[in-house]
């Protein structure tokens, strides 16, 4: 069964399909539908994009952000459609259902999922994953000073760049953390009624922690699985190699977010991702034009 965006009937249309619809997606779809983000951010696009767009998600629910974009009348988002292999050359993507969405250009937004197991009371921490999360983490450490009356002491678990970047923020917001590199098996609840989620953490030891706030900043591993079946370059620890315009190793395919290595670093913990997708959006709008031209001369 083949599809396109919203005019399956109008070949013509340019067709850019998104493996993926996590934060790094949604932000590329506003991008190229000049959607302005929350809290009305400007959208940075210098053109608008006249053609359809297919969002491919692994999830079966639909969150608000989503939900949005879906309303639009060039994006269709397919729910519980995740895109599961390529092919490059005749460009087409297959889901895991067996649908088939010719693109013109694609992008893999696949994002990045943790090492370890989830952690036991893992919903009561705090996270850092992208930088993203650093005004995030900074708007929850200013709830528990102005609930504390005090310099919170927080537990920082992680190892690598995202623990350093989190550990630069929650200094930057006053909070005294206390690192480890070894991983807790749970969460220490705060007694009921409290404001504040977690208490501490306990070692397999049974040895613990006790603090104010516990924040899990444990390194990802990209999820490149369906790039390294379309033969992309990939980093030997995980990611998708991509140039500094967002370009991998094969024509016509894209990659963004946490499923995106550059320079060997985690492309969610080097720029934001309304700032990749700015820069992304420009270039395929580009390379969309360009096409055409090319096959003219």
């Amino acid at each position: 069964m083949s599809a396109t965006s919203i005019t399956p009937d109008s070949p013509d249309r340019p067709r850019i399909v998104i493996a993926g619809a996590g934060p790094a997606a949604q932000a590329l779809v506003r991008q190229l539908t000049r959607t302005p983000f929350a809290g009305g951010i400007t959208v940075l696009s210098n053109r608008d994009f006249a053609g359809g767009i297919t969002v491919l998600s692994n999830r079966d629910d639909a969150p608000a952000g989503l939900l949005e974009l879906a309303a639009l009348p060039q994006v269709s988002v397919r729910f519980g459609q995740p895109a599961s292999y390529i092919d490059p050359d005749s460009r087409y993507v297959t889901t895991a259902d067996g649908l088939e969405f010719s693109y013109d250009q694609l992008v893999i937004a696949t994002g990045a999922s943790p090492v370890g197991a989830p952690l036991e009371g893992e919903g009561r921490c705090l996270s850092y994953a992208t930088i993203d999360d650093a005004s995030r983490l900074g708007d929850a450490v200013r709830d528990v000073t102005r609930v504390l009356g005090r310099r919170p002491l927080g537990i920082l678990v992680g190892t690598g760049t995202a623990a350093g970047q989190a550990e630069a923020v929650l200094l930057s917001r006053g909070v005294r953390p206390i690192r480890t590199t070894l991983r807790p098996t749970a969460v220490v609840p705060n007694l009921a009624g409290s404001l504040l989620p977690a208490a501490g953490i306990v070692f397999a030891d049974g040895s613990s922690m006790a603090g104010d706030l516990v924040v899990l900043a444990e390194e990802r591993i990209a999820c490149d699985a369906l790039a390294v079946s379309a033969g992309l370059k990939t980093e030997r620890r995980g990611g998708i190699v991509i140039g500094q315009d967002f370009r991998t190793s094969v024509p016509g395919i894209w990659a963004i977010g946490d499923a995106a290595v550059f320079d060997g670093v985690r492309l969610g913990l080097l720029v934001a991702a309304a700032s990749a997708a700015s820069v992304c959006a420009s270039q395929l709008l580009q390379a969309l034009l360009a096409e055409p031209l090319a096959e003219a001369a």
